[in-house]
C-alpha cells in the first residue's frame, strides 16, 4: 500500500521533495500556507541560480534549456570541482570543519541538478550576471554558471508541473498549525480544525526571517530593521511545531543570508511588483565603486572577493552603520557594468557632475567626509595594475587603513550615481538536526518517526556566510533526499 505523505510549505524544497516521494511510489499532499498568488515560499525571490560542483560544459550542456545559443561556442564555462566548492564553504564557517550537512551538499549537487534536469527542470547560463566578456568570449567567474530559466519564479512553475504531472496534490491557504502524534511518532498534521493523517510529514516551510520578533529575540543584534526580501510566510512555523514535540535545535541560529537591498524597498520584496521583478531591490554591484556610511567613511574592502562570496556579509555589515543604511558609489566607466536591478524603474539613486555635488545629495551623511575619504580613495588607487571584472585582478588601493583588494578604479568620470542600501534578510541558517535520510533527530539525537524536513529547515549547511547559489542547491538536494526518506519509512 502507498505511503500517505504531507509536505509543508511549496518552495523548491517542498516540491523537491514531494516529486521524490512520488518517485518513491507514495502519495503526496503539499499545503501551502498561501495563497496561489503568493505560493512558492523564497523560491520565487531568487535569481533561480545554483551552485554546484561541475568538471566542465560536458556536465552543463545537457541541463540546458537552448543548446542552440551561439553564445556557448565562445563560452568559457571553466569548472567547479568538489574542492573548491568545500574551499568556498569553509571560508564562511569560522573556523569550523565541513559539517555533515556541507559534505552531503557538496557531494550530492550535481546529481541534484541532473535529477531536477531528468524532470524537465531547464536552465541557461547567467551571461548578464557571471560573465564578462574578454577578447571575444564570454568567461565566467566564481563558480556559478546556471540559473533556472526565468529565474526563481521559472524554477518554481517546472518543479509544479512535475510534481503534478507525477500525481502530486496541493492545497493553498491551508497554514498547517500542529503535528498530530500517535503511538509511534508523527502521524499527521492539523489544518486549523482539520486533521490530515499521514505516514509521513515533511516539513519545508522555511526559517523564521520574516517575524521581526523572532529575528530579535533569537538572532540579536540589528537584525529586527532588516529588510525582508522573501516571503512574508517564513514565520518559523515548522520551527515551532517541531521544536514543541522535541526536535533538536541545530546549527547558527543567529546565522542568516543577508545582502544590500535598497534602501527605500518595501518589506517583502515588492509584492505588488510580478515576481520575476522582486529581486531587482538587491543591490550587489559595489565591487564596481565604493560604499560610504552616515560618517562618510568606507566600512569593508569592496574588491575582498567575487562579489558571490561577500554580498552575504557585506548586507550584515551595511545594517550594522549608523542608522542601518549606506550608499553605493560610482561612475560613468562601470555604468554598463552594473546589473540590470541598478537600472530598475523603482531603483532609487542620485546624480551629480562632480563628487562635491554628489556628496551634497548624500541624505543622512556627513558631506565633508564623504568627499575626504573619496578623494583619499582616488589617491590610492593603483594605476599600475589593470582593471579585469573577470578575476581577481588584483587592481589595489595602496596607503589607506582599509584597502581595496581588487578592482581598484578612480571615481572620477561624470556623471556620479549613488545609490542608498539597508541591509536585507533572505533567509535563516538555524534549523533542525536531520539523519542522513532526512528525518528529524531529537535533543537525544534520536530519530522522531515519521518526521522529516528539508530546505531552511535544515540546520549545519550555513554559518557565517554564503557562497551565492548554494541555498536552492541545498533544498533541491536536502529535499529529494526528504522525500525519498518519508516514501521509504
Amino acid at each position: 500500500m502507498s505511503k500517505q505523505v504531507v509536505i509543508v510549505g511549496s518552495g523548491n524544497a517542498a516540491l523537491c521533495a514531494g516529486i521524490a516521494a512520488l518517485e518513491a511510489g507514495a502519495q503526496v499532499l503539499v499545503l501551502e500556507k498561501a495563497g496561489e498568488d503568493l505560493a512558492g515560499g523564497n523560491t520565487k525571490y531568487t535569481a533561480g541560480a545554483m551552485r554546484f560542483a561541475y568538471d566542465g560544459a560536458e556536465d552543463l550542456i545537457p541541463l540546458l534549456k537552448n543548446l542552440d545559443d551561439p553564445r556557448l561556442a565562445v563560452t568559457d564555462f571553466g569548472g567547479y570541482t568538489k574542492t573548491k566548492f568545500a574551499e568556498d564553504l569553509l571560508m564562511f564557517n569560522g573556523g569550523r570543519a565541513l559539517s555533515p550537512e556541507q559534505e552531503t551538499l557538496i557531494g550530492q549537487s550535481l546529481s541534484a541538478m541532473q535529477w531536477l534536469g531528468g524532470h524537465g527542470v531547464k536552465f541557461e547560463p547567467i551571461y548578464s550576471r557571471q560573465s564578462f566578456e574578454k577578447e571575444g568570449r564570454h568567461v565566467f567567474w566564481g563558480g556559478l554558471t546556471l540559473a533556472a530559466e526565468n529565474e526563481g519564479v521559472g524554477l518554481f512553475d517546472m518543479e509544479l508541473a512535475a510534481f503534478e504531472r507525477l500525481g502530486g496534490k496541493i492545497r493553498y491557504n491551508a497554514a498547517v498549525t500542529g503535528l498530530m502524534m500517535g503511538d509511534d511518532g508523527v502521524c499527521g498534521v492539523r489544518v486549523s480544525d482539520e486533521e490530515i493523517g499521514a505516514d509521513a510529514v515533511v516539513l519545508a516551510c522555511g526559517g523564521f526571517e520574516a517575524s521581526s520578533e523572532l529575528r530579535k529575540a533569537w538572532m540579536g543584534g540589528h537584525w529586527d530593521k532588516a529588510k525582508v526580501r522573501g516571503t512574508p510566510m517564513n514565520t518559523g512555523d515548522g520551527l515551532a511545531m517541531a521544536t514543541e514535540i522535541g526536535a533538536q535545535s541545530y546549527g547558527l541560529v543567529d546565522g542568516c543570508h543577508a545582502t544590500p537591498m535598497d534602501l527605500h524597498m518595501a518589506d517583502f520584496g515588492g509584492l505588488d511588483l510580478p515576481a520575476s521583478e522582486r529581486k531587482n531591490y538587491r543591490k550587489i554591484c559595489y565591487f564596481l565603486g565604493v560604499m560610504l556610511n552616515a560618517n562618510g567613511e568606507r566600512f569593508v574592502d569592496e574588491g575582498e572577493n567575487f562579489r558571490n562570496y561577500t554580498y552575504a556579509q557585506f548586507g550584515k555589515s551595511v545594517l550594522e552603520q549608523p542608522g542601518h543604511f549606506a550608499w553605493q558609489i560610482f561612475d560613468a566607466k562601470v555604468d554598463d557594468l552594473l546589473y540590470a536591478e541598478y537600472r530598475f524603474h523603482d531603483a532609487h539613486f542620485v546624480e551629480a557632475d562632480t563628487l562635491d555635488a554628489l556628496c551634497e545629495k548624500l541624505e543622512g551623511v556627513d558631506a565633508a567626509a564623504a568627499k575626504s575619504s573619496l578623494e583619499s580613495y582616488n589617491k590610492a588607487v593603483n594605476e599600475d595594475v589593470s582593471f579585469d571584472p573577470t578575476a581577481l585582478d588584483g587592481k589595489n588601493t595602496t596607503g589607506l587603513s582599509l584597502p581595496k583588494s581588487n578592482w581598484a578604479q578612480k571615481i572620477d568620470k561624470p556623471p556620479f550615481k549613488a545609490f542608498p542600501v539597508t541591509g536585507g534578510i533572505t533567509f535563516t541558517y538555524g534549523g533542525l538536526k536531520i539523519s542522513q535520510t532526512g528525518q528529524v533527530l531529537n535533543k537525544s539525537g534520536m530519530a522522531i518517526n515519521g518526521l522529516f524536513a528539508a530546505g531552511e529547515m535544515v540546520g549545519g549547511v550555513f554559518y557565517e556566510g554564503y557562497p551565492g547559489g548554494s541555498g536552492l542547491t541545498s533544498g533541491a538536494v536536502f529535499g529529494q533526499i526528504a522525500g525519498k526518506g518519508a516514501a521509504q519509512g
